[in-house]
């Protein structure tokens, strides 16, 4: 018998999976023999049928008890790690800033932990790359529901009875999620503007048939590996009148900036949504780290005193659940192939790939990752069993930015330059039923 691979059910408000009938014929072809929990892919409309005839043995969660290799969408939980058998390999997107007694807790069942979302952003590593196949979908599915809430049509219209203007939609940020906003809503006929704070961005923008919009004040914020930098402070109040100016014209406007370990930062204030029309709609993609837009609330799609609405759907790959599988299930596959002696038919991994270095989070009992390895640490000093299994609960990770060192946490959060230090503005809530945060179990 080969060594065996399982992939969970994920916990309540993921509905996505780890493989697909598709990675579990190619697992099964390396000598894998591949379990899947009973139910896993019905979120994504995968049943345990399909599963089946492509190799996989269904089975129950104990069967994680056996495995060696773990395949999860979500850091796996103080529970699920008490069920996993020392030495397990385990791979997921494990939202690591933040949770270091998660990771401790990790470690000290002896599991040796990946993290898919620190895949570097190179070139040989495209096909394993989790935030650019998740983060492309959410983009799309934040046009949808922007559609879906805004009460008139998006493409412009000539009837006899008259013309419907196009919408005019305005994405900000020109990452992977803002990019494929910006395809989405051409396709759909609106007129599309969208803002970054790189100008290589204006290329690219251009590209899709939306118009580039960036101060003059703001000559390029290019950091290393083509990402922003962080910007001064005469660039971020330039940067925030030309959006506050721009945005009261605006009847969708999208925003996707997101940065792993560290709160969203603040680009729609509360005066800026004052400024736009009854029926406008904003989606906050980041709302899950504290969001873009004042007033967003995870889960909920909140409706100001003025009639604009604020999307903040979680989890946002995940509703478009069967495309986001089949994508995140290959990434998976990229990489744990690439840790595979093909003669053998076994894990044999090379702790020196710099794939490896750069994903690897727990071996041997510890916390291994620079980024995290102190902290951990100090976690352990303080970490109470119920901090841990707090902790074992994560958000959904970044889309846009390369990790970076979590900075330390502060009582208050500083004010970006341009941001309302008013009341935010009264609003009516509408719950997005059966959404949790992503840190639901699993």
């Amino acid at each position: 018998m080969g060594q065996s691979v399982f992939v969970p059910k994920e916990g309540a408000g993921e509905p996505r999976v780890a493989a697909s009938p598709d990675t579990v014929k190619r697992l099964t072809a390396l000598g894998f023999d591949v379990v899947i929990e009973q139910g896993a892919g019905l979120g994504s409309r995968i049943p345990d049928e399909d599963f089946a005839a492509a190799g996989a043995r269904i089975g129950k969660a104990a069967d994680a008890a056996k495995a060696d290799i773990v395949l999860k969408l979500r850091r796996p939980t103080a529970s699920e790690i008490a069920g996993y058998r020392r030495g397990a390999v385990v791979f997921a997107i494990m939202d690591p800033y933040g949770h270091e007694a998660a990771l401790e807790a990790m470690a000290k069942a002896g599991i040796v932990a990946f993290a898919m979302e620190l895949m570097p952003r190179i070139t040989r590593a495209q096909s394993m790359d989790v935030l650019s196949s998740q983060a492309n979908l959410a983009g799309y599915r934040a046009v949808i529901d922007a559609a879906a809430e805004y009460d008139r049509a998006l493409p412009m219209m000539m009837t006899a009875a008259g013309t419907v203007p196009a919408a005019k939609v305005f994405v900000m940020g020109a990452g992977v999620a803002g990019l494929q906003a910006i395809a989405t809503a051409r396709r759909l006929g609106a007129v599309v503007t969208a803002t970054d704070v790189r100008a290589a961005a204006g290329e690219q923008v251009a590209s899709l048939g939306a118009k580039f919009i960036m101060t003059d004040a703001l000559k390029d914020a290019s950091g290393e590996g083509g990402y922003a930098r962080e910007l001064t402070e005469e660039e971020k109040r330039a940067q925030a009148e030309l959006v506050a100016d721009h945005i009261a014209k605006q009847d969708i406007v999208i925003t996707t900036a997101l940065i792993p370990g560290r709160p969203a930062p603040r680009l729609v204030t509360a005066e800026m949504v004052k400024s736009m029309r009854p029926g406008s709609v904003i989606v906050d993609l980041a709302v899950e780290r504290g969001g873009n837009v004042e007033g967003a609330v995870a889960g909920e799609i909140v409706t100001t005193s003025n009639g604009v609405k604020i999307i903040g759907h979680v989890n946002v790959p995940g509703r478009v659940a069967a495309s986001a599988s089949a994508l995140y299930a290959r990434n998976l596959f990229a990489f744990l192939e690439t840790m595979v002696d093909k003669e053998k038919k076994e894990l044999s991994i090379d702790f020196e790939d710099e794939l490896v270095k750069a994903t690897l989070l727990t071996r041997d009992g510890k916390v291994v990752h620079p980024n995290f390895a102190r902290a951990a640490a100090s976690a352990e000093a303080l970490a109470t069993d119920s901090d841990i299994v707090k902790a074992a609960k994560g958000t959904e990770p970044g889309l846009e930015v390369p990790p970076g060192k979590a900075p330390a946490r502060r009582g208050t959060r500083r004010k970006s330059a341009g941001e309302d230090t008013g009341a935010a503005p009264k609003r009516t809530r509408k719950s997005t039923a059966g959404k949790k945060t992503s840190g639901g179990e699993g």
